[in-house]
């Protein structure tokens, strides 16, 4: 009878990649995407359609108090643009997430790199006006916590996506692919802190002076749908990925 085992590779021939990784909560192969699977499954896959629970409540509850409150040219657009960010940055997440094989990894790859891009033209734009109205109406700048946390926000996330896209673009940046590829671990839990960095600066928008007089985003609306998103995301967290562990 012949043998139903995986025969080892050959003499210089690379191992097949790992199907399936063990997520930080619960068993290997629960956030993982099968090499046949669609990718559009990445986006609910596991504790997946939690966080997206989260992010369609998260812009629900801004855009409707934006639309149900007196609006400014110069100042509505910013919550608008900040919060499809936040949304869009979150998909780019989700998509990657549970990729594994070199295929899979391509695709997912570069589906991140166009939402990111996405993502910080739309934080950009909404900063752009917010800094518009200030000087016009000759506004301080920085002057809540709000303020500081956004400032410290787009400045990080705009190292991690050239932090990313050169390891993706141009390894030799790095030393060569394989440098490159042992840093990856260092922008998986720079993006991880940045998204947490990023919430609590939506939470901190709440308690300015323009939301409590104009705006009135409710701030239980704001920390349930961040709940929702932490926990859809984090437990998708692969550990082999972040360097806590080795194999598949």
């Amino acid at each position: 009878m012949a043998s139903t085992e995986t025969p080892p590779p050959t003499q210089g021939e690379p191992p097949a990649a790992p199907t399936e990784s063990e997520p930080l909560l619960g068993r290997p192969g629960d956030a993982t995407q099968k090499p046949d699977a669609p990718m559009i499954n990445n986006f609910f896959l596991g504790t997946g359609w939690i966080a997206q629970t989260g992010a369609a409540l998260l812009v629900g509850v801004i855009w409707s108090s934006v639309f149900t409150h007196d609006t400014y040219i110069l100042v509505s657009p910013h919550p608008l643009l900040q919060s499809l960010g936040v949304y869009t940055i979150l998909q780019s997440i989700l998509i990657l997430q549970p990729t594994t094989t070199p295929s899979t990894k391509f695709l997912g790859q570069r589906a991140h790199f166009f939402m990111h891009l996405l993502s910080i033209t739309l934080f950009i734009a909404g900063t752009t006006i917010i800094e518009v109205n200030k000087h016009t109406n000759s506004l301080s700048h920085l002057h809540s916590t709000h303020a500081w946390l956004g400032a410290a926000t787009l400045l990080l996330l705009l190292a991690q996506y050239i932090f990313g896209f050169t390891m993706w673009a141009t390894p030799a940046v790095w030393g060569g692919e394989e440098a490159a590829k042992a840093a990856w671990k260092y922008h998986r839990w720079t993006g991880y802190t940045a998204l947490l960095l990023l919430l609590a600066t939506v939470a901190s928008a709440v308690e300015t002076d323009y939301n409590k007089g104009v705006t009135k985003v409710p701030m239980w609306g704001v920390l349930l749908s961040e709940v929702l998103i932490v926990v859809g995301v984090f437990p998708r967290v692969h550990v082999r990925k972040l360097g806590l562990r080795t194999g598949a």
